[in-house]
């Protein structure tokens, strides 16, 4: 049934106060202005989670009820499509996680995020920027053979790997010719050893600044590559922990505005009210808004989703318009999509209602249909 969805519409231009017709093809079939319109609620793409280890006590690396679980979670928070992400394990467990994303892929619940594949985060890292992943299962990328490839290849979108790791550019090259998104990050490189990774074909960065060499005035190193890097992405875990908000405004100043990419990182713990509990093979507590490891106390992702994200951005001074690309339209560019991330005919209706003031969720739609029945709309 074709329905109509009215608030503030943020378009690829700016704002636009009126009406969203969805088809009953589960596309937007027309956008009109009309000034009676409410101005209480924005209408926007849904977001896309490029970056998500899990929500509401679920784990994107515990099966399939695990993740039909964390789809309806992550849903209700305005995300429509994601990536599940892994951490580091072992190449036995990791292959076990990507078969059981592609085994479930097919029976996703329609009432939740839409998968669009997976991200593996590790094992390709260096040992001195490991942040919350276990030393012990670190691997170079060259202990990788086309045998292992082969478990990992299908359905895998993005991949994080350190540049500066033995046999990372051959690595980097073989993933980018199959179309994988390769992402440099937990990294100690040097800016030389950071731009040959993205002249081998990376074209993203894991969680700007975070487990990353930075903007040291004498020994500036991957963050600094990225940032002066016009064609290559950055993720932002804009909770206000892990990268202090003063520095958004390098972001945005620096990077064009198409290259920013609002990820969660979020983790199993976020949203389910529970304080203890694992990060793969590491235990991690919950205080407040921040999520820690038990054992040395790093940062282990996040527990902020992207609505809670946006909001911050925008309250920091980022316009409306442009925070919404980074949560949307940018991280489908990423992986290659061009029938969602944006508001216009034609597209996807992939919508997430907020209230305009506290931009909690008021009603999500994925691809014509309300997975989160709609508030006022």
């Amino acid at each position: 049934m074709a329905e109509v969805i009215s608030g503030r519409i943020i378009v690829d231009d700016g704002e636009v106060v009126g009406r969203v017709h969805v088809g009953d093809d589960g596309r937007i079939a027309a956008i009109e202005p009309d000034g009676l319109a409410p101005v209480d609620a924005l209408v926007l793409p849904g977001f896309i989670d490029v970056h998500v280890h899990g929500w509401g006590g679920h784990d994107a690396m515990g099966g399939s009820e695990a993740l039909s679980g964390m789809a309806r979670a992550l849903a209700a928070r305005g995300v429509t499509s994601f990536l599940p992400t892994s951490v580091t394990a072992s190449f036995e467990k990791l292959t076990v996680f990507a078969d059981s994303v592609r085994e479930w892929m097919p029976g996703a619940p329609a009432d939740g995020a839409e998968p669009l594949g997976f991200n593996m985060e590790g094992p390709f890292l260096a040992e001195q920027k490991k942040g919350a992943h276990p030393a012990d299962l670190l691997r170079h990328p060259e202990d990788l053979d086309d045998e292992r490839l082969a478990t990992f290849i299908e359905g895998l979108r993005v991949i994080t790997i350190a540049p500066e790791l033995r046999g990372a550019p051959a690595l980097i090259r073989q993933l980018a010719a199959r179309g994988v998104r390769v992402s440099l990050g937990h990294s100690a490189a040097t800016v030389p050893e950071s731009r040959a990774g993205y002249a081998a074909g990376a074209v993203s960065t894991t969680h700007l600044f975070n487990a990353m060499s930075g903007v040291i005035h004498r020994h500036p190193g991957l963050a600094l590559a990225a940032l002066l890097d016009d064609d290559v992405w950055v993720e932002l875990i804009a909770d206000t922990l892990q990268v202090d908000p003063d520095l958004w405004p390098l972001i945005w100043g620096l990077k064009p505005t198409d290259r920013v990419l609002l990820v969660s990182d979020a983790i199993a713990l976020a949203g389910s009210g529970r304080t203890r509990g694992m990060l793969g093979e590491l235990e991690v507590r919950v205080d407040g808004d921040m999520a820690t490891l038990v054992e040395g106390g790093n940062l282990a992702g996040s527990v902020t989703a992207l609505d809670l994200e946006l909001r911050n951005v925008v309250r920091a001074g980022v316009p409306l318009p442009e925070a919404v690309q980074a949560a949307a339209a940018n991280p489908a560019a990423l992986l290659g999509l061009d029938d969602r991330g944006r508001l216009a005919v034609g597209l996807r209706a992939d919508v997430v209602v907020l209230d305009a003031d506290s931009f909690v969720v008021r009603g999500v739609m994925r691809a014509g249909e309300w997975i989160v029945p709609a508030q006022d709309r």
